[in-house]
């Protein structure tokens, strides 16, 4: 089997000159295509007090399904936190019209966007440690800033992409049942989460489980949604989901952060690749 040809020493300074222009030029090209892009993506999760003036604006999202129309509303965006909700659920067996909107004093914190902030505002920290200044002498350096730059990045964009799963007891416990007014019936849960660009809200309506009932009762695991049929414990009773309403709206500026951070993502890949080409010829040395 043929090997590979060390390289001549002609090639070798070649190569040399153009790894020496790489860690000198190259990367700080890219590290600043990924600041502005960073930036950019931050802007679109800007809050009070991160240097804007005044509070951020509340941004009203109507939601909707194709599938139902039992569910209509509007949630009220404000930075990472519901301000407002307003919505409306038809009963299905009698067509009852229930309304419930949050209590004023009350916001609901969408860990989801503030911890994709937080990730995209580390990696922009990660960013600014190597400024233009800062001299790069092995491709090694190089490697361990991408690699710690795009674990906040997959971090961020994960954030908005895997909804955390919940058991229904986790729904039930939640702060968010109690945020409306007048207070939901105990027959009703909702959860509202970000999947992708959108902001969702779902509503379950539950019965009770007899003690004679003959269903086998199986409490339900965590999911990002439930289905009908899934039962669990709650208290001292055996409930039951009946139906389930799914809305959503969709956040444009999530999906253009969404958008940052699969570019920023290639940007670093192919710098890494870039570096990784000369690893075939020596090992990373210092210029």
């Amino acid at each position: 089997m043929a090997t590979a040809m060390a390289p001549t020493a002609v090639e070798r300074a070649v190569l040399e000159e153009e790894f020496r222009w790489l860690l000198h030029d190259e990367v700080h090209a890219v590290l600043r295509q990924l600041q502005d892009i960073l930036k950019e993506a931050s802007l679109r999760f800007t809050l009070p007090g991160s240097g804007m003036e005044g509070p951020a604006k509340q941004e009203n999202f109507i939601l909707g399904s194709s599938g139902t129309d039992q569910v209509k509303g509007v949630l009220t965006l404000q930075g990472d936190a519901l301000s407002q909700a307003d919505v409306n659920l038809k009963m299905p067996r009698n067509n009852q019209l229930l309304h419930f909107a949050f209590r004023e004093d009350k916001q609901w914190k969408l860990q989801q966007i503030q911890d994709a902030r937080n990730h995209v505002s580390q990696a922009i920290y990660l960013l600014n440690n190597r400024d233009e200044s800062y001299q790069f002498r092995t491709g090694a350096e190089v490697l361990k800033l991408m690699d710690a730059v795009m674990l906040q990045l997959t971090r961020a964009r994960n954030r908005l992409t895997t909804p955390a799963t919940l058991t229904l007891p986790e729904i039930a416990a939640s702060g968010l049942t109690r945020m409306f007014t007048p207070a939901l019936p105990s027959d009703l849960l909702v959860n509202v989460y970000i999947n992708l660009n959108k902001l969702c809200l779902t509503v379950y309506q539950l019965h009770t489980l007899q003690p004679n009932s003959t269903k086998n009762f199986r409490p339900a695991g965590g999911s990002v949604l439930h289905s009908p049929g899934a039962m669990f414990e709650w208290g001292a009773q055996r409930l039951e989901v009946s139906h389930v309403h799914k809305v959503e709206s969709v956040i444009p500026w999530l999906n253009d952060a969404l958008v940052f951070f699969t570019v920023s993502l290639q940007l670093c890949q192919q710098l890494k690749d870039k570096i990784s080409v000369f690893s075939s010829y020596w090992s990373y040395r210092p210029f």
